[in-house]
């Protein structure tokens, strides 16, 4: 037990499942003529967070943390042993109050000041961020994220990553706005914490199937697919037979219902066929004269050349020059810009077409495969970038559940954002796993079983398979990007999935599973409208998810062309 004195707050919401609580507010009266630290039992002490001068974050080799205090007197207090997690929330709610630094010659040792509307100001203009070169710096760093960010330029790299720590990070200063002030000469209430968590059970052990070998006897005699689910079923398990994939990917990416015939089929060939091509003509009747004219075509065209000219080259199907599936590429995504001019191309969208084209080798239905799939991942690509920051902070949920002392090391680097994971997410593993596997991957993720978010399961069962690389290290965030960007083409498969699906039921068997954890992983049922009080629940229940994402709107909102820089960057 130990109190820290601050503002008494009744409406504090520690977060999501919080390893401490506030359960109690303690008023007690400063006197300053007393030494600052009181021990006021064998198991508590008092301070007042102005006498606070630093604290420490340390951890045993078995990877549990520990925070020491040190008073402005220098005088260290005992440490205090977090077990299951809580030093973020802890931090957290010092914030409010202080505002704590990192010290510039150790990571974990951090600097307690007073609130000062000018600190931060002066402390941003000292990084020199913008002098002059910073744009060829910032240049470099997007054309070329691994050399120069492993090269030395961590100054930029910590920029990025301060952008995207939400406003109430722990070590995110708060501003002379904040309502939360420094607490007042004459009244210093505290609050008493201790620890609680939600306790899962055992992983189960999980088994993969084999591959979808089958198809005809899936078909009644008019060509339907009988059950749907069964197919969709025996791919997540198993995959899909190569000499399949043709046929069941215009099933899984909408290109033909399930529920169609043969002839039905044969007359959404034709028609789609036709549209393509109208589309297709749209861009390739455009005059140079009028494209010079046109400087959205003219950029969309440019970035297309780009990036085609380095998509998958060690596939025979799109190696050398002057080769046909190269051209194919190209000319489909420049017709998906005239299918979808709003979002028109961004980079990363030919990664995502490359094995469309491989596997059915024909440039109408790799564009409506190509379609079907931007609908699941569309939002990934928009300019504001509000999705990616949401599922950052989905997986971050996730991985509180299923292993919060990972979770709580991640964060002492990324400050919650683990940003390090945000290619993974934007283009689906596509640079993590071989040109193979990824055909075998999408294919499990295109079936939206168990959930429509497994891919965030998948997330975190990496990010668990490497929890003896990170537990008792003293990786820095660049180290640990470093780690993250090494993984690839060394992650098994099905290892992965494996780990991803014991994630999913691990979580599932849980009965005292958080809403918000639910709602990720698609088990959150809205209570049911027969119920007699379901009117004033419901009504309740919408105020709270109002609530909920008004803050996670606010706690995102970082500056959308850092995080922009910051997508081009893991590209």
């Amino acid at each position: 037990m130990f109190f820290i004195y601050g503002v008494e707050d009744t409406n504090f919401d520690p977060g999501y499942e919080p390893d401490w609580a506030v359960i109690s507010t303690v008023k007690r009266d400063q006197v300053r003529e007393h030494p600052p630290v009181k021990e006021t039992s064998q198991w508590s002490f008092s301070l007042p967070l102005s006498e606070l001068y630093s604290l420490r974050r340390s951890r045993f080799s078995l990877g549990r943390n520990f925070l020491v205090f040190t008073s402005r007197g220098g005088h260290p207090l005992p440490p205090l042993h977090f077990h299951r997690g809580g030093t973020r929330e802890l931090l957290r709610a010092m914030q409010r109050y202080i505002i704590l630094a990192p010290s510039p010659v150790d990571g974990r040792l951090f600097l307690a000041y007073p609130h000062d509307s000018g600190a931060l100001s002066q402390s941003f203009d000292e990084l020199h961020l913008f002098d002059d070169g910073s744009s060829d710096l910032v240049s470099r760093f997007i054309q070329d994220p691994y050399a120069t960010t492993f090269g030395g330029f961590s100054k930029v790299t910590n920029f990025f990553r301060g952008a995207l720590r939400p406003p109430d990070s722990p070590f995110h200063p708060r501003g002379p706005q904040d309502h939360h002030g420094p607490p007042s000469a004459d009244d210093e209430p505290g609050f008493e914490l201790i620890t609680c968590g939600v306790e899962l059970g055992p992983k189960p052990d999980v088994t993969r199937g084999q591959p979808l070998d089958k198809w005809e006897e899936f078909l009644d005699p008019e060509g339907r697919v009988k059950d749907p689910q069964q197919i969709k079923e025996l791919v997540f398990r198993g995959g899909i037979t190569p000499s399949l994939r043709k046929d069941v990917w215009k099933f899984l990416l909408g290109f033909y219902p399930w529920n169609s015939t043969v002839k039905e089929r044969e007359d959404i060939l034709r028609m789609k066929t036709d549209e393509y091509f109208r589309m297709k003509v749209q861009w390739k009747s455009v005059s140079e004269e009028q494209e010079m004219r046109n400087s959205l075509l003219r950029g969309y065209r440019s970035l297309i050349e780009r990036d085609v000219s380095r998509t998958d080259r060690h596939n025979t199907f799109f190696s050398g020059n002057d080769n046909p599936g190269l051209t194919l590429l190209n000319d489909v995504l420049m017709t998906y810009c005239m299918f979808n001019f709003d979002l028109g191309y961004v980079q990363g969208m030919s990664d995502l077409l490359a094995p469309l084209l491989f596997v059915t080798q024909n440039e109408v239905e790799s564009f409506w495969c190509l379609t079907g799939f931007m609908e699941m991942v569309h939002q990934n690509f928009e300019e504001s970038q509000e999705a990616m920051k949401q599922q950052l902070l989905q997986l971050s949920l996730l991985m509180k559940a299923l292993d919060p002392e990972l979770l709580d090391y991640l964060d002492s680097q990324d400050s919650g954002s683990l940003c390090f994971c945000f290619r993974w997410l934007l283009i689906w593993f596509k640079r993590e796993f071989s040109f193979e596997d990824i055909l075998s991957l999408w294919e499990v993720l295109w079936t939206r079983l168990p959930c429509e978010n497994f891919h965030l399961l998948m997330a975190a069962s990496i990010l668990e398979s490497q929890r003896g690389e990170f537990i008792g290290s003293d990786h820095d965030f660049n180290t640990i990007l470093k780690h993250i960007n090494e993984l690839t083409m060394k992650l098994d498969l099905q290892t992965v999935l494996r780990g991803a699906e014991a994630n999913y039921l691990q979580l599932a068997c849980c009965k005292e599973l958080p809403v918000k954890v639910q709602e990720v992983i698609g088990l959150y049922v809205p209570p049911s409208p027969d119920d007699e009080t379901s009117a004033e629940s419901e009504s309740h229940e919408t105020q709270q998810l109002l609530s909920q994402s008004q803050a996670a709107a606010t706690e995102t909102s970082q500056s959308s062309n850092i995080t922009e820089c910051l997508s081009a960057c893991f590209i």
